[in-house]
C-alpha cells in the first residue's frame, strides 16, 4: 500500500490494517523462528507499512489539535 492509498482509508480501517499489519509481522517472525520463512523481504516490508500507518494516524491528530 502507498501513502496515498493509506490516506484515503478512514480512520476505522487504518485500526483494522494496522492490526493486521502487527499479526501479520508476528506470523512472519514466528516463521523465521522456525525457519519456514521463504521471503526474508517479508519483514522489513511490514515494519514500513505499520510505520506509514502510524505516520497517518499521528498526521491526522496534529491537524485536528490545530484547527
Amino acid at each position: 500500500m502507498k501513502v496515498g492509498e493509506i490516506r484515503d482509508l478512514s480512520d476505522e480501517e487504518l485500526k483494522k490494517q494496522l492490526e493486521s499489519a502487527y499479526e501479520t509481522l508476528f506470523n512472519c517472525r514466528l516463521h523465521l523462528a522456525t525457519r519456514q520463512l521463504t521471503n526474508h523481504r517479508e519483514i522489513p516490508m511490514v515494519k514500513r507499512r505499520i510505520a506509514r500507518i502510524k505516520t497517518v494516524i499521528r498526521e491526522r491528530e496534529i491537524g485536528m489539535r490545530r484547527v
